[in-house]
């Protein structure tokens, strides 16, 4: 079944490379979207395809790599949108 969240991740997580991985982690699981420096601090994510994967990255992100410090993941249902790759946006 295709699903679509998006999530917005609060902590230490700009600039310490979270788009890139979280986009890593996305390609690897087949999952589609997009991640995005918010103007607040936190990193917003839409993350759409296959619901195990999704809910795959959805739970990475709540670690996220080594080099952010995650303290809260929101997450919203969205309607599912056909998203071709997953890319960092500016």
């Amino acid at each position: 079944m295709q699903v679509c969240y998006v999530a917005y991740v609060s902590g230490i997580v700009q600039g310490v490379g979270f788009r890139y991985y979280t986009q890593q982690q996305a390609i690897k699981l087949g999952v589609t979207g997009y991640a995005y420096n918010m103007d607040d601090g936190r990193v917003e994510v839409l993350a759409c395809g296959e619901q195990q994967q999704v809910e795959r990255l959805l739970a990475w992100l709540k670690v996220g790599p080594k080099s952010a410090r995650v303290e809260r993941v929101l997450v919203e249902p969205r309607a599912v949108k056909d998203i071709v790759g997953f890319r960092i946006r500016y």
